[in-house]
This record gives structure tokens, C-alpha cells and sequence, in this order.
């Protein structure tokens, strides 16, 4: 069955779908380890597409880097759900800041381009927050009405202290430290 497009209400063939989710899927690893400024040929030449696809599918870097940014959120977000079936409270709040963690730690250069002035990054703040503070919100409560970590913790003010505690290429283990650290601070002060 073909995928119908966001925002033209179009059907997209197959062929097509299987390019777009290639390329997110390639420039994602390529941005992770050689930035967003990374050559386009990397991107295409691990998504098995010409130059000309990648182009049709994102006329400018900027379409790409936030197509792939959009879908790394979204990713990020719908993992918290799957996480408070299956966790205690503190643990799913754990695993999912461990995973917001991750997912920072991997945009390096999108700062630099958020901060362009380009078009196509306007929308991709409010996105983010739309996104991830209720998702974040949710597995907060959770933890606080199970006694585990304090009810006065604002889900903004986490996800911002969490952001900040990972650097892009920064090893794996210094991000789990830090949000480790960051989650047993959420304990003091519970009502257990």
C-alpha cells in the first residue's frame, strides 16, 4: 500500500517512501558522526540513491536536516509510552531521559543550523516542545505519584537540564552518568 504525503495529501508510490525513509535513515548516521555539514555524497552513497533522488526528495540541505531531525524526534517521543508499560515509573523516566540523552548527543552541528536563520528551522523549536514535554510530563507524573521522584519538577526545566548535561561527542557513558546523577536527584524529597 503506498504512504500518502504530509503535506500534500498526495499518494506516495512505495519506491518512493522506501528513497525518503533511506535517506532520513542514512543522513541520520551521517549526521551523527560527521555533522550536519557532512558531504552529500556520504548520505546517498549509504542510502544506495543518486544525488538526483536525494534532491527530489529535499530540494536543500536545510529540507533534509529537518526531515531527519522531525523523524529522530518523533522516534524519541513514541518510545515513552512503550517504556511506561513495561518500567516501574522511575525506571521508564530513567530509560527515556537515557534515550533524550542519546538522541541530543548525536545533533552535532544542528545547533549552529537551528540558529541559521534558514526557513525551514523556524518550525523545529516548537516542534520539539510539543513533542517531547508532554511525553516527558506523563512519565513525571507517574514517577511522582508512585512517591519515587519529587511533584514539583517541571518537565521543561528537565528536558533543558537534561540537554545540557550531554554534549554532542560526548562518549555513551558520559551521558548516562550525568542523567543518572540527574534522575537520583529527582528522588530527594520524594513522598515514599
Amino acid at each position: 500500500m503506498a504512504a500518502v504525503g504530509d503535506e500534500t495529501g498526495k499518494r506516495v508510490r512505495a519506491d518512493a517512501q522506501r528513497n525518503t525513509d533511506a535517506l532520513l535513515a542514512a543522513a541520520a548516521e551521517v549526521f551523527a558522526t560527521s555533522g550536519v555539514d557532512a558531504p552529500v555524497r556520504q548520505i546517498t552513497a549509504k542510502a544506495g540513491v543518486g544525488a538526483g533522488t536525494l534532491y527530489r526528495h529535499f530540494p536543500q540541505r536545510s529540507d533534509l536536516i529537518a526531515a531527519v531531525f522531525r523523524h529522530e524526534v518523533d522516534a524519541c517521543a513514541d518510545a515513552a509510552p512503550a517504556l511506561a508499560a513495561r518500567y516501574e515509573p522511575v525506571e521508564a523516566l530513567s530509560r527515556w531521559l537515557q534515550r533524550f540523552a542519546g538522541f541530543v548527543g548525536t545533533k552535532r552541528g544542528l545547533s549552529a543550523a537551528l540558529h541559521s536563520g534558514d526557513p525551514a528551522y523556524e518550525s523545529l523549536p516548537a516542534y520539539f516542545d510539543q513533542r517531547f514535554l508532554p511525553v516527558l510530563g506523563g512519565l513525571l507524573e507517574a514517577a511522582a505519584k508512585a512517591g519515587e521522584v519529587r511533584s514539583d519538577v517541571d518537565p521543561y526545566d528537565l528536558l533543558r537540564a537534561t540537554a545540557n548535561l550531554t554534549l554532542p561527542g560526548d562518549d555513551d557513558g558520559h551521558a548516562r552518568r550525568m542523567v543518572a546523577l540527574l534522575v537520583d536527584g529527582l528522588r530527594y524529597g520524594a513522598e515514599k
